[in-house]
């Protein structure tokens, strides 16, 4: 078993400011593990998971049910409470659980995609907690060579070869296995399989259906059995509307609940600091990614789901204001990736499979932008750093580069 340390660090600073501590991300990408692996540092703990009946029976006969926790010794206790978005009335009921005893226990809440859906206005639950993403396994995660925040962001096109033949072994998993860990550690692409028909299937059947009618769930999972064919490009929600004989509203609504249920995730286009931007778009991509046949299209969705992880996390731990977007201009000129800090831009990132030479788009825009750029490829043992007016582009292996993103 793989052990989390990546996120247990980032459990560890954010605990220190904050009794109560939300685990949110995708179904099964290892939230119970990981409250069960910072559990065990602590000698009083109690696991609590709304879906076991026993459970709930102790939750009704009294709310505050942890203070029977047997007790070890003197130290805070750590209480888990694993789904507990489930029941109804779950954020007043947290907002009681702090207010009365958040200096004497420390807690984790974890649980799907609805815990994030709160934060926006009108939280009752407004300063009382921070809250982290746990995602798949990412090549940063695994590759564990992570380098500062600060020290990436002052040189982002530093790279070191070390170890590429172990992070290239990892990406080939990856990309054929996905970073779901129960798939990803068992090594077979049978699992994986297994894994796959049944993960989307059980999550739109269960956790979707309450928020979509009923009627339209084999639309919802047509839908969703449509998307690894759109990744690449920006999405058209009219022609997924057309092929699926529904309004596009509809189309926006259920893509908008795939997001929230972390299905998938989506980028938008960049408006800032550049001439003749054009209207907002999307791009959107699966955490699932090995169900996308296409070769380039699935190497260009795992590099947005390792850029996804790290501004998701940087901004998690308070680091800055970061953005992921996609750039595009009037005449069609296109650069997958732009990494911005509060609306400034930092980065430029172009995902070409197998093409060594720096795309003209990348040059265009990294002209017009003045910042670093990086043109990201599947294969090689080795980089090259280019000079494009005053600034450099660096080419190289995704698996290399991506393993030390903070």
């Amino acid at each position: 078993m793989h052990n989390r340390s990546f996120y247990i660090r980032i459990w560890q600073e954010l605990a220190a400011g904050k009794s109560m501590i939300f685990i949110a991300g995708p179904r099964q990408s290892g939230k119970t593990t990981l409250s069960k692996l910072i559990a065990r540092t602590y000698p009083n703990n109690y696991y609590f998971n709304w879906d076991i009946a026993e459970h709930r029976t102790h939750f009704f006969s009294n709310p505050a049910f942890f203070e029977g926790i047997k007790r070890k010794d003197s130290s805070t206790p750590l209480i888990i409470l694993d789904e507990i978005h489930k029941y109804k009335d779950w954020k007043n009921y947290l907002k009681g659980v702090y207010d009365q005893f958040h200096e004497s226990y420390k807690f984790i809440v974890s649980g799907s995609g609805r815990l994030d859906i709160y934060q926006k206005g009108g939280d009752s639950l407004a300063g009382r907690y921070y809250m982290f993403h746990l995602f798949p396994f990412t090549i940063a995660e695994l590759g564990n060579r992570n380098i500062p925040v600060k020290a990436f962001l002052k040189g982002p096109l530093r790279i070191s070869m070390e170890h590429a033949k172990k992070n290239k072994e990892i990406w080939n998993l990856l990309s054929s296995l996905s970073g779901f860990p129960e798939p990803y550690l068992s090594g077979k692409a049978t699992t994986y399989r297994r894994w796959s028909n049944t993960y989307s299937r059980q999550l739109i059947r269960e956790d979707i259906r309450d928020i979509v009618d009923m009627k339209s769930i084999t639309d919802v999972e047509t839908l969703y059995l449509l998307l690894p064919s759109k990744i690449g490009s920006p999405l058209s929600v009219q022609s997924l509307a057309n092929d699926l004989k529904v309004s596009y509203n509809t189309v926006r609504n259920w893509l908008d609940v795939f997001e929230r249920f972390f299905l998938v995730f989506s980028i938008p286009t960049w408006t800032g600091k550049i001439t003749r931007a054009i209207q907002k778009e999307r791009k959107v991509y699966l955490w699932d990614a090995p169900r996308i046949k296409s070769a380039s299209a699935r190497f260009e969705n795992m590099v947005a789901m390792e850029l996804y992880r790290a501004v998701t996390l940087w901004n998690d731990k308070g680091y800055g204001d970061f953005s992921l977007h996609f750039i595009k201009n009037k005449e069609k000129q296109e650069v997958d990736f732009l990494l911005a800090n509060n609306r400034e831009p930092l980065l430029l990132i172009e995902a070409k499979f197998s093409d060594e030479q720096p795309s003209k788009s990348l040059q265009i825009f990294q002209r017009a932008l003045k910042v670093p750029a990086v043109q990201l490829i599947n294969e090689g043992s080795s980089y090259k750093l280019l000079s494009n007016d005053r600034n450099k582009i660096l080419i190289a292996p995704a698996y290399q580069w991506l393993s030390q993103l903070p």
